[in-house]
């Protein structure tokens, strides 16, 4: 089981979960490296950094830019590309650290 199946299934049976983030697309929000938690939600907003699948791909941590009734949600990295459309959303990021330090924190 990959790290993605694993995040899925622990939002999917328990409400949560962790999972370590790579890449620049969410710079400076987000640096690579981060160990984001994730939270099961019953609605998503326009700015959530969310952990879904669009085009059949998985996403670990881009934003929602748009939301439409019939479309879904419109996720799109830090700076500007859309990774497209998507009715599936497992989780939102709560809060993110990197090196120890919370340097993302959207706990309710």
């Amino acid at each position: 089981m990959n790290k993605y199946e694993r995040l899925k299934t622990e939002l999917e049976t328990v409400g949560n979960g962790k999972m370590k983030a790579f890449g620049d697309s969410m710079r400076p929000i987000l640096k690579s490296g981060s160990l984001l938690t994730f939270q099961k939600s019953e609605n998503y907003q326009i700015g959530d950094i969310v952990f879904c699948k669009v085009k059949g791909r998985y996403i670990d941590a881009h934003k929602i830019i748009k939301i439409d009734a019939n479309k879904g949600f419109l996720i799109a990295n830090n700076h500007g590309f859309e990774n497209g459309w998507t009715k599936i959303i497992y989780g939102k990021v709560i809060q993110g650290e990197f090196k120890n330090e919370v340097i993302y924190d959207k706990r309710e």
